[in-house]
């Protein structure tokens, strides 16, 4: 037992004595050049941040005391005889330190502050970013907003930062091993597009306002110069000339290939004037450049993608291929229709695409979608046991103006209930055999949506409304014309309990009943009003003129009840 108890407090004291988390080493590395006003004040500042362990000024040739002030304030100084850029400043400083975090901060900043300088390093410390740059509250350069942005956002979209040439960075200095360190003003630029492409994560950190001296047109036109040259380097290394050059010609031409497949098989189906012969070349023409150029692409594509190591450059892949994307998911489209309307019956293939039909509704009717697109249909057999009805897609039920347990009557037949869809089949009509026969129709038959008021015309349907407690059956036959409508609105004991239109004729007679029982007739005319009233109920129906139309011609007298009351 004893032996049991000494190794767990060995065990217990070998836990509690594990070395910490490996400490990070911060180096920070100020390039300057004629800084002598701000350089001690910058040092200063970023002394007073705790973890920061070595500050470094490289003088880059100055002609001032730069040197002088940089050693007063307490930084060491490294110094390049003559001026060789801040890119070169940046290198040496990189080079000479020993450090897990390296930070890049500019000599002439006025308003500088330690919570700036921690918030570039912080994210690293926490692991969260290999970079920071940073942003800051003023509107960009000139040479940011002329030069930077404009070739950045054409060569390399997925870079979007607001102020790419910021001179403020912060990294782990195994990470600046693989970046190409810029002589020039190119160096910011450099450093964001080789961690963008080699997929080194990169962070912008907001560190607020900033003064520094602006500088001369001349000095600006000298870091446009060494930006531009260092964009345009990096998108020739890494393939984004070729992408947009070369391979942006074969993208073209695949389209061109694609759009001749399209108008060929357009013109075959849709255009009655053009020989289908002609049709067929357009489309064979259309093949062979499109897998002549389409080929091309992939392979440019994939030489691009060996070039870029981190394989970072999906933004700018779609961006650049998105135009041929589009064209051949249009194309497949379009030929998944073809298949999807082939009929292969008897050793002859046929192929009959029909389209869906747009509805839009100019008229003043009342309809909870005025812009719809229905149909087409497609005729089925009814199942076993349902030979007393039909079932009808939904887009049709709007058209015909019916709904669920609906009655319709075909030429003094049968009376069939009407019933939706079985699931999965949204667009199939199923019909019983004597139904198919009278509306001359069969299996696999397709009907588009305006079509629908040609077979059913003459169909009687018997509409139902239910209103708390009481049903009010409305019969009315389909026309396959559109004719002028009128509304009528039904008060039950003064309270509106129906809205409806339809075709009525005037001068004619129609009949009310309820329970069957005819209790009033009325011979139409416009904005008329009937009334009538049955044990307590009261009912008034007022008719008004519309600006619409409709195919429900509503039964008159010798052809049925237009209206029939039901009172629980």
């Amino acid at each position: 037992m004893y032996w049991f108890f000494l190794i767990i407090s060995f065990l217990l004291a070998s836990i509690k004595t594990q070395k910490p988390r490996k400490y990070k080493k911060v180096s920070v590395i100020i390039p300057a050049y004629n800084e002598e006003d701000t350089v001690a004040k910058v040092v200063g500042v970023v002394k007073k941040v705790s973890y920061v362990d070595e500050i470094v000024v490289v003088n880059d040739g100055s002609s001032d005391n730069t040197e002088a002030e940089a050693l007063k304030a307490g930084a060491k100084v490294i110094n390049h005889e003559t001026n060789k850029g801040k890119g070169e400043a940046l290198k040496t400083g990189y080079k000479k330190t020993e450090c897990d975090i390296i930070v890049f901060i500019d000599a002439d900043i006025y308003n500088l502050t330690s919570n700036k300088v921690e918030a570039m390093i912080r994210p690293i410390l926490d692991g969260k970013t290999d970079i920071t740059k940073t942003k800051f509250s003023r509107a960009s350069g000139r040479v940011t907003e002329l030069t930077a942005k404009p070739l950045l956002n054409f060569f390399f979209p997925e870079i979007s930062f607001e102020q790419p040439l910021s001179g403020q960075f912060a990294a782990r200095k195994e990470i600046l091993k693989k970046i190409n360190f810029e002589s020039d003003y190119g160096v910011d630029v450099g450093i964001v597009i080789d961690a963008d492409v080699l997929g080194i994560s990169i962070m912008e950190v907001d560190i607020g306002a900033i003064e520094h001296d602006m500088s001369p047109l001349s000095d600006l036109n000298l870091m446009a110069n060494e930006v531009v040259r260092t964009i345009i380097g990096r998108a020739n290394k890494y393939g984004r000339v070729t992408m947009i050059d070369e391979i942006g010609y074969y993208i073209r031409m695949s389209i061109v290939g694609l759009s001749l497949i399209i108008l060929g098989l357009f013109t075959i189906f849709f255009v009655k004037f053009v020989p289908l012969s002609l049709g067929v070349i357009i489309s064979i023409v259309g093949i062979l450049i499109s897998i002549c150029y389409i080929i091309k692409v992939i392979i440019k594509s994939i030489n691009m993608f060996k070039k870029t190591p981190g394989r970072n450059l999906v933004k700018s892949f779609v961006k650049i291929h998105f135009p041929m994307i589009i064209s051949m998911i249009v194309l497949l489209l379009m030929i998944s229709t073809f298949i999807g309307a082939a009929h292969f019956d008897y050793g002859v293939l046929s192929i009959e695409p029909n389209s869906r039909n747009l509805i839009i509704y100019a008229d003043d009717s009342s309809r909870d979608n005025p812009i719809s697109v229905r149909g087409p249909y497609t005729v089925d057999t009814a199942i076993e046991n349902e030979s007393d009805q039909i079932r009808v897609p939904a887009e049709a039920m709007l058209t015909l103006g019916v709904k669920v347990n609906d009655t319709i009557q075909f030429d003094n037949e049968k009376i069939y209930s009407i019933n939706e869809s079985r699931p999965g089949e949204g667009d199939v009509f199923r019909l019983p055999i004597g139904v198919k026969k009278l509306l001359d129709v069969d299996n696999g038959d397709v009907i588009q949506n305006s079509r629908l008021k040609d077979i059913f015309e003459g169909s009687l349907i018997t509409h139902y409304y239910d209103y708390n407690n009481t049903t009010i059956k409305e019969k009315y036959i389909v026309t396959s014309r559109d004719k002028q409508a009128a509304m009528f609105e039904v008060f039950l004991n003064n309270e509106s309990i129906l809205n409806s239109s339809g075709i009525f004729k005037n001068n004619q007679t129609y009949d009310i009943s309820v329970d069957g029982d005819q209790i009033t007739s009325f011979n139409f005319e416009n904005n008329m009003t009937e009334s009538f009233k049955y044990d307590n109920s009261s009912v008034k129906i007022v008719f008004k003129d519309t600006n619409s139309t409709s195919i429900r011609v509503f039964a008159r007298a010798n052809q049925g009840n237009f209206l029939n009351f039901y009172f629980k």
